[in-house]
């Protein structure tokens, strides 16, 4: 059930994301051949498929406990309000953020029904982290965003500020799980695997420049998929193993 609710969760704020967007996305020619603005989804599609994901997202909460069922509709919220941020606040990326930062507290709340503080802690390093790296993606419309008066991190700052704004949001996520070391009394391998997720957080900053985005996409997508993946086994094998 916690899958299918992730599966759900996400499906609907993608979904939404696309719908909400479709004008801007359409002039955008970056993002000019998504699904609706190329004419392959219809708007109304995109809105009744939103609006089945989220029910079935709810409908799952129901069946894993209590708690996760009440707190369901707010997940909604900051999922799918998201897609609305950009139009009226530079802290988007941070917005994301604590979406994303649902989902370990959103994990531990369904197999235990209780709040504690080590998944908060989860949450707060993903937030920064996600916050981190959206603020690297936007960089690709910065100029976009400006003309259509879209709020973003790059288009308050600049790119160059925006980029040590992001290395400052990935040296508080580094900063936070080394301290989640401490807090959940983990062994070495939980400590390897810090490693190396700092490691490629430093390794996507090294990728992207101010006056040289074409990497963006690799820093984005690839490193930081391999650094959830990686961190996550050896989460788990520091706690299953050791």
């Amino acid at each position: 059930m916690v899958l299918l609710c992730m599966v759900f969760a996400r499906s609907a704020a993608m979904a939404f994301n696309r719908y909400i967007d479709r004008a801007f996305d359409a002039k955008n020619p970056r993002t000019a051949v998504r699904e609706i603005p190329a004419g392959k989804i219809s708007a109304a599609s995109a809105v009744l498929f939103t609006l089945i994901c989220s029910a079935a997202f709810m409908a799952c909460a129901f069946f894993i406990n209590h708690l996760c069922f009440l707190l369901s509709p707010v997940a909604l919220f900051v999922i799918l309000g998201y897609s609305l941020t950009k139009r009226f606040t530079p802290l988007c990326h941070i917005v994301l953020g604590v979406g994303l930062a649902l989902a370990p507290i959103g994990a531990y709340i369904a197999v235990t029904e209780h709040f504690a503080a080590l998944p908060v802690l989860f949450g707060c390093v993903v937030l920064f982290w996600v916050g981190g790296f959206d603020i690297i993606y936007a960089l690709q419309d910065e100029e976009f965003d400006r003309s259509n008066n879209l709020k973003s991190i790059p288009v308050f700052f600049g790119k160059k500020n925006a980029l040590k704004l992001s290395e400052t949001l990935h040296v508080i996520s580094a900063a936070l799980v080394i301290y989640a070391y401490f807090l959940g009394n983990f062994n070495w391998l939980y400590l390897l695997g810090v490693c190396v997720f700092i490691g490629l957080l430093i390794y996507q900053h090294t990728l992207v420049k101010p006056n040289d985005l074409s990497r963006v996409t690799l820093a984005f997508a690839s490193v930081n998929g391999v650094a959830s993946v990686v961190f996550a086994v050896f989460v788990c094998a520091d706690i299953f193993i050791l």
